[in-house]
């Protein structure tokens, strides 16, 4: 790797100008760092690293991999708990992040570093073993679509059935028997879908994964999405790599998304949803179905009371309405991502005055 350039940045190393290196995730997760509020540790892999992968031909540059594993290593001492450790499991999210925001058109791996073995230690670790393999599911969906290629309604219909077959409507009611069930179904649609075994090795999931990420770059949608936008394509994405938290442990763990004020009106109140016992792309996905983020006052006053501040304080840094998404994990808040917020016209109006 060339001396000169630095390919990543741990998120204290960032700031907010930085967003055509680090992506625009990334640029606003360090400037939030540095203004000391509420991130899960983690670091950037830059915009350059991913155009100097489609340089080389689609290869991962010379000496990235090194530096990776250095940060990971780093990471671990961050936590204090080891990326593919038995007892005390260390899991990340890959999360891409260019520098114009794409909402939903490249790819998000929730949940990486589990295993057959890995999930006892992590229930272990939640005290919580339904929750671990609720994890583990969902990293199983979430990696075999995006870096193996099986199609998400694949997993869908997996689901749906062990769902009618435990005779509940909701994610969350399935038991540890059918969790497990659902993941053996997952594990053998992959090997039947894709014609290789999911990888078991933490490593190679996260090597599988920052690749599947800089190669979302070029997915269709995301192509189309920057013809429609006027986006060039020779920007590159950044590849957050952040340590997870978990909403889904639970009635006080849960998962939300927030406007600092409403996007249609431009009213100067909070506007969001929040679904308890939930992981991030259940919002997202629309599976469920949400409550108005306010409800989070009566149910859990003070994160809430903390998450209004938290909003208020950034609207008020960046001069903008932002577009914030957060997790509750066993009632403490953390903050996974903050943006300008989009809005109507006549919203923008209102906010401006």
């Amino acid at each position: 790797m060339d001396a000169e350039k630095k390919l990543i940045y741990k998120f204290d190393e960032g700031k907010a100008d930085m967003r055509n290196l680090l992506g625009g995730k990334g640029a606003n997760l360090a400037e939030m760092v540095n203004l000391g509020l509420p991130v899960p540790p983690g670091f950037v892999i830059t915009t350059e690293a991913c155009l100097d992968y489609y340089d080389l031909g689609e290869r991962m540059p010379p000496g990235l991999w090194e530096d990776i594993e250095d940060h990971m290593h780093g990471l671990e001492a961050d936590v204090g708990r080891g990326f593919g450790d038995l007892e005390n499991p260390l899991l990340v999210s890959v999360r891409s992040g260019a520098r114009f925001s794409m909402p939903g058109m490249m790819d998000t791996i929730l949940n990486l570093g589990i295993n057959d073995k890995i999930v006892d230690g992590l229930a272990k670790l939640m005290d919580n073993q339904r929750a671990a393999l609720d994890a583990y599911r969902r990293f199983l969906q979430i990696f075999g679509n995006v870096a193996m290629g099986v199609s998400s309604s694949t997993f869908e219909k997996l689901l749906e059935g062990r769902k009618n077959q435990a005779g509940v409507q909701l994610d969350h009611d399935l038991s540890v028997d059918h969790l497990l069930g659902l993941v053996e179904d997952f594990k053998k649609a992959i090997v039947d879908n894709s014609g290789k075994e999911f990888p078991s090795d933490p490593w190679e999931q996260l090597r599988q994964a920052v690749l599947s990420v800089f190669e979302s770059w070029h997915n269709p949608r995301a192509m189309e999405y920057r013809n429609y936008r006027g986006i060039p394509h020779n920007l590159g994405t950044a590849v957050n790599i952040m340590t997870m938290v978990f909403g889904n442990t639970g009635k006080e763990s849960g998962t939300g998304v927030l406007f600092t004020r409403n996007p249609s009106t431009g009213e100067k109140h909070v506007y969001g949803e929040y679904l308890a016992n939930a992981q991030g792309e259940d919002v997202v996905a629309g599976v469920r179905t949400p409550e108005p983020v306010s409800e989070m006052a009566t149910v859990h006053p003070v994160v809430y009371k903390r998450l209004t501040d938290l909003a208020h304080m950034l609207e008020t840094h960046y001069r903008d309405v932002q577009d914030m998404e957060f997790t509750v994990e066993q009632g403490r808040l953390y903050l996974l991502q903050t943006r300008s917020a989009q809005r109507t016209v006549g919203a923008a109006v209102r906010v401006a005055v």
